[in-house]
């Protein structure tokens, strides 16, 4: 249904407003702007620049500007406009919002035909002490630099660092950080601690026999079925998830990946509309994170599920507020999903979670992935579904 010809407009120009410059927003604001130019967009991220977060981990191999799309180069390019608030939601204000097609901020009030929401997760909290890092440190310096810094003062000839989470952000990170100390010649010791036991838990088997196995002959040490508790001076403090008891280890500086955290997680149906009470608020719609469709469509905390989501409920904007108003249903199944394993290694599945790939070719795979997104984010659409 994205082929059929959806939008036959009953007025001249529309007012959509985007909450969320993220993956789902940029890709509901490409799509609005392809499909009908005259729409006039506003984009509310409390950020300056719109970040490539998928690639984060990349920070200790290159700079993060490399990652950071200044909102002002956006506006510029597409013609519209981003205001730099935050404004969080709940069910009292969408209906507000239905009702009276406009968002109250702090210096202005914004009207609007529609109303997006992609405001994504947040990382889990964590303690903000010199020898604790997090996803939000490694969104405002790179990787490089952070560790360098750590590094020069750490007065241990051969310190420990502890990556805590074995996910695909924390398997990612370990292996940059791995080939970043090989490359610097630096001989801190790694090891990885999980409350699984085996990582990549959420994939097929093939990831973390693959992953593992890389680990093993890294030399880095393994901690499953273990909870992080504490980072203490120059100690890590963890529990046995077995044993229920506490232990801990020397560590001089602990990394943490706990996962996201979904606040405000709106219901939408099939067509990306929010729900209230299971009724829709027809000019409300709901993308990236945030968002869980009641469809059949895939619900994962990825960056394809939110691209298709965000340029999903922009066809459905347009169709929604033209002449034929038949909406299109969220259907999209992920293709696949790669997890880098350093510069020269990662492990995927490709068509079917059966189909395991790894190496070069799935290394592959994710840079070709990745750089569909960068021709959206300069205005050319390669997503043929």
């Amino acid at each position: 249904m994205a082929f059929l010809p959806f939008h036959i407009p009953k007025q001249k120009k529309l007012k959509v407003v985007i909450v969320g410059g993220g993956y789902a927003g940029i890709a509901a604001m490409v799509t609005l702007l392809r499909y009908a130019p005259d729409t006039e967009v506003v984009i509310i991220d409390p950020r300056m620049q719109h970040l490539k977060i998928t690639h984060l981990h990349e920070t200790f191999r290159y700079p993060l500007t490399d990652l950071l799309v200044p909102f002002a180069d956006i506006e510029n390019r597409y013609g519209c406009k981003h205001i730099a608030a935050s404004i969080n939601f709940d069910q009292k204000k969408l209906k507000d919002c239905q009702d009276r097609k406009l968002l109250v901020l702090d210096n202005e009030i914004v009207d609007f035909d529609y109303l997006v929401i992609a405001s994504g997760c947040v990382g889990r909290p964590t303690e903000h002490v010199d020898n604790i890092l997090d996803i939000e440190d490694f969104m405002t310096f790179a990787g490089s630099s952070l560790l360098a810094e750590f590094l020069a003062k750490n007065n241990h000839s051969e310190p420990t660092i502890s990556v805590v989470g074995g996910g695909a952000t924390g398997i990612q990170f370990l292996l940059e950080i791995k080939q970043f100390l090989t490359r610097t010649k630096n001989k801190a010791h790694l090891r990885l601690i999980h409350s699984g036991r085996h990582v990549l838990e959420q994939f097929p088997i093939g990831f973390s026999t693959y992953t593992q196995s890389r680990l093993q002959e890294m030399d880095i040490a393994f901690y499953p079925n273990s909870y992080y508790c504490e980072q203490r001076l120059d100690k890590i403090l963890l529990s046995d998830k077995n044993e229920k008891k506490e232990y801990e280890l020397p560590s001089d500086l602990s990394i943490l990946f706990l996962g996201k955290k979904q606040l405000n997680i709106f219901t939408a149906n099939a067509f990306g509309q929010v729900l209230e009470n299971q009724s829709p608020l027809s000019n409300i719609f709901v993308a990236g994170d945030c968002s869980y469709y009641q469809s059949v469509g895939s619900n994962t905390l990825t960056a394809q599920s939110a691209v298709r989501k965000g340029k999903l409920v922009a066809r459905n904007i347009l169709r929604h507020s033209g002449f034929l108003g038949l909406l299109e249903p969220y259907l999209h199944h992920d293709l696949g999903y790669v997890v880098s394993l350093g510069p020269t290694d990662a492990v995927g599945w490709l068509g079917t979670t059966g189909n395991i790939v790894a190496g070069m070719p799935a290394l592959a795979i994710k840079e070709l992935v990745e750089a569909q997104y960068d021709f959206l984010l300069a205005g050319i659409d390669t997503y043929l579904i």
